[in-house]
């Protein structure tokens, strides 16, 4: 499984976010998008007209932003989405 995370160096939802996903051990990319023009609107297409940060990718299929994320890990729905994620050992 492939994580990403588009952030910005300002964003405390970006740093929430990254906290969590740290601390369920998971590991990620992060693209910085603070100055970017190209990766924002890269971002914008990938997320279907999003342009809040942080957006959360597993594999290709948009988690959404902070709060879909922190969503996700209270209904349990996080850890489900991550096992149906890897691949079989």
């Amino acid at each position: 499984m492939h994580i990403r995370i588009y952030t910005t160096t300002y964003c405390p939802y970006c740093v929430r976010a990254k906290l969590l996903l740290d601390k369920k051990g998971l590991t990620y990319q992060e693209i910085d998008v603070t100055n970017d023009p190209k990766l924002r609107q890269e971002l914008v297409q990938m997320s279907g007209g999003r342009m809040t940060v942080p957006q959360i990718f597993f594999d290709e299929r948009s988690i959404g932003g902070c709060v879909d994320l922190y969503e996700l890990e209270r209904t349990g729905e996080l850890d489900t989405a991550v096992k149906n994620l890897l691949p079989d050992s």
